[in-house]
């Protein structure tokens, strides 16, 4: 139930970005103009305080309760790492089956 509620979701946000005019480009540049528009690109020091870069050995505690809830789900659609996450926790599980945590 809360896969299909999950995919539900994606998929009518990405709806709403692909017919948003913010990321549409119908008629706003003459053809052969480069389509790169102002503002995409930002210095350094600014996207570093918009994205949080991962640290080398993020330790489990630093994961938040979205993170962990997406690694559970993952972890769910595979029986022996549910079992294990039963036992182990969530976060051996999905190391054991998946690899290393992605964030």
């Amino acid at each position: 139930m809360m896969k299909t509620l999950s995919i539900l979701v994606l998929c009518s946000l990405a709806a709403v970005c692909l017919t948003s005019d913010a990321f549409t480009s119908t008629g706003s540049q003459p053809a052969g103009d480069n389509p790169v528009q102002d503002g995409v690109f930002v210095e350094r020091g600014e996207a570093a305080t918009v994205v949080r870069q991962k640290r080398a050995g993020t330790a489990p505690g630093d994961l938040s309760l979205t993170q962990l809830e997406s690694l559970k789900e993952v972890c769910e659609a595979n029986l022996g790492c549910e079992d294990m996450m039963d036992t182990e926790g969530i976060i051996a599980a999905y190391t054991a089956y998946y690899g290393p945590i992605p964030y």
